[in-house]
């Protein structure tokens, strides 16, 4: 044979051999199940055993193709099971589903076993946009090339985790010298509906000494996504962080979604080293998607309308935040509660105050008065304080505190010209420095202060402890 046949006959064998393997990675049969029910936000499905939180590619009428669906496949997560039947959640809304619609389980590799879905991670996402699901929403290229993982965590041992006893710069005076927050903790923001929590997250990530900034907007507003990225978080906030936009108008199974999947990038990060400042806006609109799930499923009503499985959740996202192992990363966590008509004994704002390390309470009478940040000082307090400021730093804070509760106390009897000086010494300062007190906890939008300019601050106002 000459050397071209020779040649020529090596070029086909090795043609044959690479046809081969790509044939020995296709699985012999693909799992199918089929749709039987479809009702409200839930579909029910039959002919497949695959567990909890796995994916879902279920198929429509090729004749309702669209632009946004040209493959006529929609994704869908397992949510619950009763007996043979999977409870599906779609993750977006969907058109052209016929009855006994097929079911094919998302595959977790070439072996065609289903597994859960895998999200981008890494530093490839620093300055991005993503939804919920990990695809770019800000114009920029596909993130394929990223490393991907699962939204699940095995959690840490508490026993391991290094305490809270470093101090962190936020920027803001009040929280400074008043709440002081360190490393690896986890506070709760609690507003009613348009009193500046969004601005103070914002002063709060283009201020925080921090390494990477992890911004999760779950079931805000289409609007306030984008206002929140250009001119509140701006920038030089932007380009450390990773935002995760899960407006309202998206499915509560994607808003539920974007919480976890905004935590488990702040924990690779973590993981990696870096020390994280985690924003969620807001764990009320989490509890809220949860809750629209549970019921839609089934799950029967307890406090207020939330099924228990919501107060399960609550814990199970906050606990993933903090700090890592000695010597490792931490992740610094503000989570927005809404508070429902100003409640603070609502269902949410309670169960978060539980779990969470400390709260800062925005009062609607500041707010309205012009006072921002409208922090109610009174109200707010800082679980760790005390192992992050020596005592005479705690003194003036308690000195402050007092000297404001005080004359809030007698405001009204002040405010009549019922108060006469010289009876209540304490009272009388209260009533000299409360100018200054509330001029303390004011700050501009674009002014920044640090620890040490909030201390000097504070002393300058209260004088050097005796």
């Amino acid at each position: 044979m000459t050397a071209a046949g020779q040649g020529h006959r090596e070029h086909w064998r090795a043609a044959l051999r690479s046809v081969k393997q790509r044939v020995d990675t296709v699985p012999a049969y693909q799992n199918s199940g089929r749709i039987v029910r479809a009702t409200g936000l839930v579909l029910e499905a039959v002919g497949l055993r695959i567990p909890l939180g796995s994916g879902c590619r279920i198929e429509l009428s090729p004749h309702n193709a669209s632009a946004d669906q040209p493959s006529c496949f929609a994704e869908a997560e397992v949510v619950g099971f009763s007996g043979d039947r999977l409870y599906l959640m779609p993750l977006a809304e969907i058109s052209g589903l016929v009855p006994g619609a097929r079911v094919f389980p998302l595959s977790a590799g070439g072996n065609g076993e289903s597994g859960a879905r895998r999200f981008p991670l890494g530093e490839k996402l620093l300055g991005r946009v993503v939804d919920g699901n990990g695809r770019p929403l800000d114009g920029g290229p596909d993130l394929h090339d990223c490393p991907q993982s699962t939204l699940a965590a095995p959690p840490l041992n508490p026993l391991a985790r290094s305490p809270i006893d470093t101090r962190i710069d936020v920027g803001i005076r009040a929280i400074n010298s008043l709440l002081s927050v360190g490393r690896g903790q986890r506070m709760g923001l609690f507003a009613g509906s348009g009193v500046g929590k969004s601005v103070l997250l914002g002063m709060m990530a283009r201020y925080t000494k921090a390494d990477v900034i992890v911004v999760g907007l779950i079931g805000e507003r289409g609007r306030e996504v984008k206002d929140f990225i250009d001119h509140i978080l701006g920038e030089q906030g932007r380009r450390r962080s990773v935002v995760v936009a899960a407006p309202a108008d998206t499915s509560p199974l994607q808003r539920l979604q974007g919480a976890a999947y905004a935590t488990r990038l702040a924990e690779g990060f973590r993981d990696a080293g870096k020390s994280v400042l985690l924003i969620m806006d807001s764990l009320t609109r989490y509890a809220m998607a949860q809750r629209e799930i549970a019921l839609a499923i089934g799950e029967p009503p307890a406090t207020k309308g939330y099924p228990p499985s919501v107060f399960a959740k609550l814990p199970g996202l906050v606990e993933r935040a903090g700090n890592a192992e000695h010597g490792g990363g931490s992740i610094t966590a503000f989570y927005t509660v809404l508070t429902e008509g100003d409640d603070q004994q609502d269902p949410i704002a309670d169960a978060a105050r539980a779990i969470l390390d400390g709260h800062v309470v925005l009062s609607r009478a500041l707010a309205e008065s012009g006072h921002y940040p409208a922090i109610d000082i009174e109200a707010s307090i800082s679980r760790a304080m005390t192992s992050l400021v020596d005592d005479t730093e705690l003194r003036r804070a308690q000195r402050f505190k007092q000297l404001f509760s005080r004359y809030q106390r007698n405001r009204d009897l002040i405010g009549v010209g019922a108060y006469s000086p010289g009876h209540d010494a304490q009272l009388d300062q209260a009533v000299q420095l409360y100018p200054n007190l509330e001029a303390f906890l004011q700050q501009a939008i674009g002014e920044r202060a640090g620890i040490e300019d909030s201390r000097d601050a504070l002393t300058q106002l209260l004088g050097e402890p005796s």
